[in-house]
């Protein structure tokens, strides 16, 4: 362990930054207790179609998209703390309102209030996660903050299903209750951080004349080159993952959806277990050469996740945990690369607007690539469907090297900081 975290890190997690990681791991774990089963509460315990499930969740991703940028601006001018213990407040309300949501309107408007305080979160969590840290201890800070949300995510999964029976609805109720005490408790370790989390006046004006408005955000031509690499490869990452790959590993392999539970499992344990090991890996390496290798790697992925229908099931299932378990070790390049090139760039008095514009590409992948697959398994295609993804991937890697010409030495982060 001290060979993968250097001595100046493993003293800053006796520090404010043990407060934030224990946050990050009890609100993730509400996330899985609660997100992974949303559309089996629908169906089963609310009786309302697949179709209508599916399409609120849609709607979901799309009201998180527009309530970002408001986050952001929000983030600038009172500071991230606010902001996060505002919404976390928020998101438990939602929680208890979904333990007992019953009726068509009660449930949507629920259903996006809780998708509202959770994806608003994502800007001003990261703000005041970069406060906590040097800038050259940034990228270990988001890749070791990113392997506390998978433990929470799939832990949570794993009590949820272990805790709830379709025979009693009642235990839902009681999970989703649970689930909204878990995300007060979240809040409780960032008091200790109410000082890092104040808003921050600006100077002067970065460029452009324009001091802590969006307009410098959208003059920024090193971000947009970013966000118009980072949303392909999100679509092709993340979001394709979501949109399609249950759909065709059910439909094109053939495999029970049992199948799904074990790759991802098995995608889970990679990041897990992978994440510091990359992260010593990258220190001193280009941030977008990484990138190009992200989106290598998830080429890879898809191909092979395009070749399971072709071999023998036993042989399929094999396959797609290899595919998995390849993609999970791209997830630990750009968990710490993403937002460590955001926030390099970013001046402090916009910063909270800069992760807001990050957040927004999560949910632009998650609206496009449903689209994307639907395109595909509508026309009678879905075999093809990861073979296009990976053709999508090889875009983004041209587009990661691209961005390297345009970035300094430190914003691409070949300076070594490891001691």
């Amino acid at each position: 362990m001290s060979t993968l975290v250097p001595a100046e890190f493993r003293a800053l997690l006796k520090g404010p930054l043990r407060w934030y990681y224990l946050s990050t791991f009890l609100c993730c774990l509400g996330i899985g207790l609660s997100l992974v089963l949303y559309v089996l509460y629908l169906h089963d315990i609310r009786h309302l179609s697949v179709g209508f499930a599916t399409t609120l969740l849609a709607a979901n991703a799309v009201a998180a998209l527009v309530v970002s940028p408001l986050s952001g601006t929000l983030t600038d001018r009172v500071g991230p703390f606010w902001v996060i213990v505002v919404l976390l407040m928020l998101h438990a309300a939602t929680l208890v309102s979904w333990a007992f949501a019953s009726t068509k309107p009660w449930i949507i408007s629920t259903s996006l209030l809780m998708a509202v305080t959770d994806g608003a979160i994502f800007g001003p969590g990261t703000v005041l996660l970069t406060r906590l840290v040097a800038p050259e201890q940034r990228q270990r800070a988001y890749g070791v903050n990113f392997m506390m949300v998978n433990i929470g995510i799939g832990l949570g999964g794993l009590i949820s299903a272990s805790v709830v029976s379709l025979t009693d609805p009642l235990s839902f109720s009681r999970l989703y209750l649970g689930t909204a005490v878990l995300t007060v408790a979240s809040a409780l370790p960032l008091l200790r951080l109410h000082r890092f989390g104040g808003p921050v006046v600006a100077e002067k004006p970065r460029r452009h004349g324009d001091p802590g408005g969006w307009r410098e955000v959208l003059a920024d031509r090193q971000l947009a080159r970013f966000v118009l690499t980072a949303l392909v490869l999100l679509i092709c990452g993340y979001g394709s993952l979501d949109a399609g790959a249950s759909l065709f590993i059910v439909n094109q392999v053939h495999l029970a959806v049992g199948a799904v539970g074990v790759a991802l499992f098995v995608n889970t344990v990679v990041i897990v277990c992978g994440q510091l090991f990359v992260l010593r890996f990258m220190e001193g390496r280009s941030r977008t050469r990484m990138m190009a290798v992200m989106a290598l790697l998830w080429a890879a992925a898809w191909l092979l996740f395009g070749a399971s229908p072709h071999v023998d099931r036993t042989v399929a299932l094999v396959v797609l945990c290899l595919s998995m378990a390849i993609f999970g070790i791209g997830e630990t390049i750009w968990s710490p690369v993403g937002p460590a090139l955001v926030n390099d760039m970013a001046p402090e008095h916009l910063r909270g607007r800069y992760n807001a514009t990050f957040g927004l590409l999560f949910g632009l992948s998650g609206s496009l690539a449903p689209l994307i697959a639907g395109a595909f398994f509508g026309a009678g295609a879905g075999g093809w469907w990861p073979f296009g993804i990976a053709v999508g991937c090889g875009i983004g890697l041209l587009g990661a090297l691209n961005l390297g010409r345009h970035l300094t030495a430190a914003q691409d982060g070949r300076v070594s900081t490891m001691s």
